[in-house]
């Protein structure tokens, strides 16, 4: 078959591999560490190119999580919830998982420990599902649902990533979905370009939290070196825009890589870290602090499930 999927025991965790054979295409999933795309690979004339900065190892990966968040599912809130606290039916809840200077940041389930519930092999794709079911046990989020997430490796060198998030509590729950991966070809990111299709920037305030205020941005809609400048900010994608909503290529390598969300994911958060040897391109269904704000954000009532697609593309050019 040309596609396939493979088990890898180390130390601590397993890596799952999907593989195209007619490409060498590959994506490499950990359960163990919240479910985590750890690598997305191409053969490429310089070797073997992995666009996913990513953990060496269980231990790198129990050592880094929280300094960095690589990788990470963010649900069911992403970004930063104010104070750590919301309001909801009459109660304010405050959730106790991980704080930054008092603010609650990129959800609970980014360290949870996934299982594997189905895998296929077919023609055309290989995939493999994955599931947790969160009990409603985290201090500040008593409601219990399940998060389902699905790979898929198809054609084209393109992996399909789609979330599931049913809930299974008594009454209705908020929430909003999205990852949190960092983008490397290999070097700094002074010299790639990116471009992505927003005429809307969210405001932020001194705590990098919405204001409510949407302000016209057009530089990025299209491709513009990086260089030395900082980012971290959220932007709303154009409804309609043609596909992919953004790009992040290599001029010196002819890599590119492109971010096809479907409707779901309508916001797109910008990271460049300081070591700059690496970015993060966010998409979220809603904006940070949406518990509070309510920009995108979902209200699930008992048994309700919404789905979250993304596909990911990775080529290299000429």
């Amino acid at each position: 078959m040309r596609f396939q999927v493979s088990h890898h025991p180390e130390e601590g965790w397993h890596r799952i591999r999907l593989h195209d054979s007619h490409t060498g295409c590959s994506a490499d999933i950990i359960p163990e560490a919240g479910a985590i795309l750890n690598a997305f690979s191409i053969p490429t004339t310089q070797g073997i190119c992995n666009v996913m900065d990513g953990f060496s190892s269980f231990a790198d990966w129990k050592n880094r999580i929280e300094k960095g968040f690589h990788s990470a599912k963010l649900s069911p809130f992403v970004c930063r919830l104010k104070g750590s606290s919301f309001e909801w039916h009459g109660r304010t809840l405050s959730i106790q998982k991980f704080l930054l200077n008092g603010t609650a940041i990129h959800g609970i389930l980014y360290d949870a420990p996934f299982q594997v519930i189905e895998e296929g092999i077919h023609e055309d794709f290989a995939e493999v599902e994955l599931k947790y079911a969160y009990r409603g046990d985290v201090a500040g989020f008593p409601f219990p649902y399940d998060c389902l997430i699905r790979y898929r490796l198809e054609d084209q060198q393109t992996l399909l990533v789609s979330t599931v998030v049913h809930n299974r509590g008594q009454e209705s729950m908020p929430m909003a979905d999205g990852w949190h991966p960092y983008f490397s070809f290999g070097g700094g990111i002074n010299g790639l370009m990116l471009q992505f299709h927003a005429s809307q920037m969210l405001e932020y305030d001194a705590d990098i939290l919405p204001t409510g205020r949407l302000l016209s941005q057009q530089e990025w809609k299209s491709p513009q070196t990086i260089g030395d400048r900082f980012l971290d900010n959220g932007f709303v994608l154009d409804k309609g825009n043609p596909s992919p909503a953004c790009i992040l290529s290599d001029p010196a390598s002819g890599l590119r890589l492109s971010f096809l969300p479907e409707d779901a994911y309508p916001y797109l958060q910008i990271y460049t870290p300081p070591h700059r040897q690496s970015i993060a391109i966010e998409l979220l269904s809603a904006a940070p602090d949406a518990f509070n704000n309510g920009m995108g954000l979902y209200t699930l009532a008992p048994q309700e499930a919404k789905t979250f697609s993304l596909r990911y593309r990775l080529e290299q050019l000429g």
